[in-house]
């Protein structure tokens, strides 16, 4: 059978859940975040992209393109309450589970013909199983990587399906085409268009060391391997990670750093929410950035006591944020937190200041409300605006 990868992405996530919470809100374009001069938005419905609505897209620009969108401030409290329930139906479904978002995660079933012999039909069976249990519909790619399965569950969006079988992997890259290749941004492509390549199989007729010539290491060698549907070994890591973690790509690259840091408090918060699900402590939050040339780096810091909200989160992003920004386009955003042990209060020895306990009570608080169903947004969130 060999090697079976699924990729799960919540459609319009953020967007689909004020739906199902608002039904009001169905069929019309919808923007999730605050409408003030400085804010940017955070995703939109399909109604919206239709105008030309994107994630980190200025939300003066936005309101521009769909004058008549409806605007909600993200309720993120929420969305990381369904999106743990979707997680928890993936988790059940298959033990290689990796999450790489709050909407999207990866299932590899490799070596489990006997339980899954047709991957088609129980991929069609787990989005039923999501669908039935918590009203939200995902597009799932079935892929023999999860680079190929990443780029089947975008082919046909919203609540899509689509299946490469193996062997099909370049025709199925020769069909979505080089504009919509996973991690080939605007600037790439121009500066592939000024070199007369505008197709995959036009790509595929340079060496490695005739692309790293032209576009770089980094980039030449990501370019070689994508052009033929082979992994390039971005989604790396352990199904049963030791620290949870948040991912965020953009179209096209993102320059400004408020959207950035906007995306942090966001990634914060879920993040946050996840391990006091899981009644964990972390004591590393890892800072990730992919820039347009594909140059990815990693920067972390370990303070000397544990980590409880989400607050102290999202300052250690920031810094972390201020020392390995370099002003060029940023691709893809991560935050995790790490070096995660059990348990709701400081490791043995640790001294648990009045402060940071206050912090921890706030957020289980936050997380009840929000698993009731109310609304409740933390005044860190309004500073941004």
């Amino acid at each position: 059978m060999g090697t079976v990868f699924f990729h799960i992405d919540l459609d319009a996530f953020f967007a689909s859940v004020e739906c199902l919470d608002h039904p009001e809100y169905r069929g019309k374009p919808l923007i999730i975040g605050y409408p003030g001069p400085r804010s940017v938005a955070s995703t939109c419905s399909y109604e919206a992209r239709k105008y030309g609505v994107h994630s980190a897209m200025p939300m003066t620009t936005a309101l521009k393109l769909c004058p008549d969108a409806i605007c909600v401030w993200g309720n993120y409290r929420r969305y990381s309450e369904k999106s743990k329930e979707v997680m928890d139906i993936i988790k059940a479904f298959a033990p290689g589970f990796l999450q790489v978002s709050i909407d999207e995660a990866f299932l590899d079933l490799t070596g489990m013909g006997r339980i899954y012999p047709l991957p088609g039909k129980a991929a069609r069976k787990l989005k039923e199983d999501i669908l039935k249990n918590t009203g939200l519909t995902v597009s799932v790619g079935v892929g023999t990587s999860r680079f190929i399965a990443k780029l089947a569950s975008d082919f046909h969006k919203p609540d899509g399906l689509t299946v490469v079988p193996r062997g099909r992997e370049i025709d199925f890259v020769d069909t979505i085409g080089i504009e919509k290749l996973w991690g080939v941004g605007k600037s790439t492509l121009e500066a592939l268009k000024r070199k007369g390549i505008t197709s995959t199989s036009s790509l595929r007729s340079y060496s490695p060391e005739e692309l790293s010539s032209l576009f770089g290491p980094s980039s030449g060698e990501y370019l070689y391997s994508v052009s033929r549907g082979i992994d390039p070994g971005i989604y790396q890591g352990e199904a049963k990670s030791h620290s949870i973690s948040e991912e965020h790509t953009y179209w096209p690259d993102v320059y400004d750093k408020g959207a950035m840091e906007e995306e942090l408090l966001a990634m914060s918060q879920s993040i946050m929410f996840r391990a006091l699900d899981e009644k964990s402590v972390g004591r590393t939050v890892t800072l990730k950035i992919r820039y347009g040339d594909f140059s990815t780096f990693t920067i972390s810091e370990t303070p000397q006591r544990g980590i409880y909200s989400s607050e102290d989160i999202y300052s250690i992003a920031c810094r972390l944020l201020e020392k390995k920004y370099n002003n060029s386009g940023v691709r893809l955003l991560g935050l995790s937190l790490g070096n995660l042990y059990e348990g709701e209060n400081p490791e043995q020895g640790e001294f648990f200041m009045e402060k940071e306990k206050k912090l921890r009570e706030l957020e289980k608080t936050i997380l009840n409300l929000s698993k009731d169903g109310k609304k409740v947004t933390r005044a860190t969130v309004l500073k941004k605006q």
